[in-house]
């Protein structure tokens, strides 16, 4: 029986009785990462145009002239004014007539009229002081005392000293009669008569010399009792009682400050003396308020006395001093405080607030205000800004007293926007024409909605 040997297989030829390979699952590819920031990138871009799209077209389609872009549906209710918003609510005030000041305003300090420091004029024991610190004393009140004995026991021998001497030149006197009676008889020289007469004569300087030393030292007696030289405020206390002063002494015993009336002295650019100057120089009372550093409160209020008589030429400044009162002890020595010189008073004029006053270089007067029509929309209105004080403006045109204006949420209005009124200081609204109700929220904070124009074209938006 024969043995079968298989062939061994050709290399590089498949065999076929060998099962076939199988081939392996395919594997799911996860999804690129490139793929999501791409996703997140477009959806942004979306954003971006949906918001942006509605300013874009207002500076491409919208005023050319930089004015406050117009809306053409008029913001009624339900209607496209601020996209959506409908009638948008504001506070609004009443133009009105009244009086405003038109001031010159300077920076300076609280200056004493007069400022004294006290010294002694004689030499010796400190013995008694009559004050306290920061007494408001008058004049001639006594302050200090200083030892008066040297100075007595001075005048007590200038007094001895007179009489002695009076004695002599009596006694000069009498021989000087007697040797002129002797001279008419010969009886006598002249040089003789002439000596005696001369005598009489020394005795005479002697005499009145002596007098002067009681003079002086009367004086001296004076000096040891100081008073107040003027009325005012007295300061620290610089020499207790116990010491020896001198009257060369470089320091003094105190000092007074005269704060009753006091004065405040401020600068002001030259170009302001010719509001206030020739009024000055005719004698007319111009008045002076003055205020704390933050303009704030109000310290008093005084005229105007003296105005120097030259310009700083470092500064461009001349100086002004201004007295005032005090009565109230608020204006306190070398106090900062601002001085406001009232150059004119106004009156019978429109007055309006001047928050609601918009600034604009596009417009011909460069100021402008929304103002509110019978039929609750706004309109665009140009007005010409006299003087400005406090929260004040005078509206020298463009507007009448009554007139209606936007004070508060004119970020969110355009030319014709229909509006829901809330005068300033009133609790009740003024309903639109047409009714519906208001649209978007008032002028807290919040920015002004995508698409209502907000802020006018070309006019930066900025409140006086």
């Amino acid at each position: 029986m024969k043995e079968y040997t298989p062939a061994p297989p050709e290399v590089g030829r498949p065999n076929p009785s060998a099962p076939a390979p199988t081939a392996p699952p395919p594997r799911s590819t996860p999804p690129s990462k490139g793929l999501w920031v791409w996703l997140l990138l477009l959806a942004a871009a979306i954003g971006a145009a949906y918001y942006f799209w509605p300013k874009v077209s207002v500076v491409f389609g919208g005023n050319s002239a930089g004015a406050p872009a117009a809306t053409k549906s008029g913001g009624g209710a339900g209607g496209k004014g601020g996209r959506g918003m409908g009638v948008i609510p504001v506070v609004a005030v009443k133009a009105m007539r009244g009086s405003i000041g038109e001031y010159v305003t300077g920076m300076g300090n609280v200056t004493p009229i007069y400022t004294v420091t006290v010294k002694t004029r004689v030499d010796g024991q400190l013995m008694e002081v009559r004050y306290k610190e920061g007494d408001l004393v008058q004049k001639d009140t006594p302050l200090v005392e200083v030892d008066p004995r040297p100075y007595q026991v001075q005048l007590e021998q200038a007094e001895g000293a007179l009489v002695r001497d009076q004695a002599l030149l009596d006694n000069a006197k009498v021989d000087l009669d007697r040797y002129e009676g002797l001279l008419k008889q010969n009886a006598i020289p002249e040089q003789q008569y002439a000596t005696q007469k001369a005598l009489v004569k020394q005795d005479e300087g002697v005499v009145k010399a002596d007098q002067g030393q009681i003079d002086s030292a009367r004086l001296n007696l004076v000096y040891c009792h100081i008073t107040a030289p003027i009325s005012g405020r007295i300061g620290l206390r610089l020499v207790d009682p116990g010491n020896i002063v001198h009257a060369t002494d470089t320091n003094g015993l105190l000092v007074i400050t005269q704060v009753q009336p006091i004065s405040v002295i401020f600068p002001i650019a030259e170009d302001q003396i010719p509001k206030f100057l020739p009024r000055f120089r005719s004698g007319q009372s111009l008045r002076v308020d003055a205020w704390d550093r933050d303009q704030t409160h109000k310290l008093g209020t005084g005229t105007l006395v003296t105005v120097d008589n030259q310009i700083d030429p470092t500064t461009g400044t001349v100086r002004l001093r201004a007295d005032f009162p005090n009565t109230n002890d608020a204006l306190f020595p070398n106090q900062l405080a601002y001085a406001r010189l009232l150059v004119q008073e106004k009156t019978g004029v429109t007055l309006v607030p001047t928050d609601a006053i918009q600034r604009s270089t596009a417009t011909e007067t460069g100021t402008y205000v929304y103002l509110v029509k019978p039929d609750s929309t706004v309109t665009v209105r140009n007005i010409t800004v006299g003087t400005s004080e406090g929260d004040e403006s005078q509206v020298l045109s463009g507007l009448a007293p009554g007139d209606v204006v936007v004070m508060t949420g004119v970020d969110k209005l355009n030319e014709g926007s229909k509006v829901n009124v809330q005068l300033q200081g009133s609790t009740q609204r003024t309903a639109p024409a047409g009714g519906g109700s208001p649209g978007g929220s008032s002028n807290t904070g919040a920015g002004p909605p995508a698409g209502s124009g907000g802020t006018p074209v070309g006019q930066g938006g900025k409140k006086h």
